[in-house]
């Protein structure tokens, strides 16, 4: 037996690239955002360009991208009760060797089918056994193959600190999973995992980031420590963690780690175990999309996650995006004039984003704004024509109550709403 489950035996690389990315396929974090890792002479493969493949990621440019999205291997020694690849699990097991790895991401990149790789495992033996094999396996790549193109690799918890050294300077990007947003619901649920050996890693490569950066401005050529930072990975759904707790919990994560990204993923019920959800329910989609809207005001719009929620109202309002949401519990703040508004203050409008807002004061510049030129500059006005005025005018005919705002804020949004049946893209056609 292979970590709890069915043997190995022996299997082809096309059988363990089956079995392997279709494991993987839970993991949320696997964009490229943040890499500029140009072509070089002598070199195969870059960071700026976009190819059709397995799994969707964006380059530093906003393009889209493509990784292979795979596991070094299934085979775990943790016993963590929501995941697939746990060691109590009867699944079908595998492991990449590291020629294998190195040698099978090559043929797919020199096939046009990927643009990089995105590289987890399960936990075999000990996070430095696992770490080990996966860096032999980038440094093939990078040394052997020459390969220049982008690389995202998780960094285990609990790995020695000069294995996770030598991991950021092979790979773009590091990335380590926090899972479950409490320590209660880490004990409960991943009984081998702590909070402490999953951030003492994200406080080596934020510190091990800067000092690279300080170095390349003094050194052209120092090498550089996964110059497209570091992300996370929280589930949600899995436990009773509110969306306060979460949104608190990503805001330390930006200020005390700096890293580029928190990503959430809604629950997938894959398992059954009494304290979790059942297999029938479904993930929680809309809740997953309403947390990345407020991550994305924390990140750009200058909001701190005790303005969007708080004890007294721990959940998003499913209904309504967070902005809007906070809009109609500050009325009072708005209207907001657009000809004489700051920067900041602009950001606060629903259906300002930030292009838009940028639009305005370079606009307002030349000539007073009216509300009909609005639209021209980005500014999408079925949510924001209840907010602001221009030149000191509403739309025309606009007459609305709290209630019917809040009516029409639903309605306005509702085809955008994320659909049901989101699944990653397969590299093999279902049997």
């Amino acid at each position: 037996m292979t970590g709890g489950g069915q043997p190995c035996g022996e299997m082809d690389v096309l059988e363990k690239l089956t079995i392997l990315t279709d494991a993987a396929k839970y993991d949320a974090a696997c964009t490229s955002s943040g890499g500029n890792r140009r072509a070089k002479a002598g070199y195969i493969g870059n960071t700026t360009s976009s190819i059709a493949g397995c799994c969707h990621s964006f380059s530093a440019d906003g393009r889209c991208v493509t990784l292979l999205k795979v596991l070094m291997t299934n085979r775990c020694v943790y016993d963590c009760k929501y995941c697939v690849n746990r060691r109590s699990n009867e699944t079908k097991r595998a492991m990449f060797t590291p020629e294998e790895l190195a040698d099978l991401t090559i043929q797919f990149y020199r096939r046009n089918y990927i643009e990089g790789l995105f590289l987890s495992s399960g936990v075999y033996r000990s996070p430095d056994y696992t770490t080990e094999l996966m860096i032999r396996a980038l440094r093939i790549l990078r040394e052997e193959y020459r390969f220049n193109g982008y690389i995202h690799a998780k960094a285990i918890p609990g790995t020695a600190p000069e294995l996770v050294e030598q991991l950021g300077f092979l790979a773009d990007r590091l990335s380590v999973n926090i899972e479950l947003p409490s320590e209660a619901g880490l004990r409960a649920l991943a009984p081998d995992k702590t909070k402490q050996a999953i951030l003492a890693p994200m406080g080596q490569i934020r510190v091990r980031g800067q000092q690279s950066r300080e170095e390349l401005v003094k050194y052209r050529h120092a090498p550089k420590f996964a110059p497209a930072g570091q992300s996370t990975q929280l589930i949600v759904g899995a436990t009773a963690d509110t969306d306060y707790h979460i949104l608190r919990l990503t805001q330390g994560l930006y200020d005390r780690y700096r890293l580029k990204r928190v990503f959430y993923s809604a629950y997938v019920p894959v398992v059954e175990n009494p304290l979790l959800p059942s297999r029938d329910t479904k993930p929680p989609l809309l809740r997953e999309h309403r947390l990345y809207q407020a991550d994305w005001l924390l990140r750009f719009y200058g909001f701190r996650a005790e303005e969007l929620l708080d004890a007294s109202h721990p959940d998003f309002n499913p209904q309504v995006d967070p902005k809007c949401s906070w809009a109609l519990q500050h009325l009072d703040f708005f209207p907001v004039e657009v000809n004489r508004a700051d920067y900041e203050t602009l950001l606060r409008i629903p259906g300002v984003g930030v292009v838009s807002a940028k639009r305005i004061l370079v606009s307002r510049r030349a000539r007073r704004l009216r509300i009909e030129d609005l639209p021209k500059l980005g500014v999408v006005m079925k949510r924001a024509q209840y907010f602001l005025t221009a030149s000191g005018r509403m739309a025309d005919g606009l007459r609305f109550t709290p209630d019917s705002l809040l009516r029409n804020l639903i309605a306005a949004e509702r085809s955008s709403l994320p659909q049901p049946e989101l699944e990653q893209l397969s590299l093999f056609t279902p049997v």
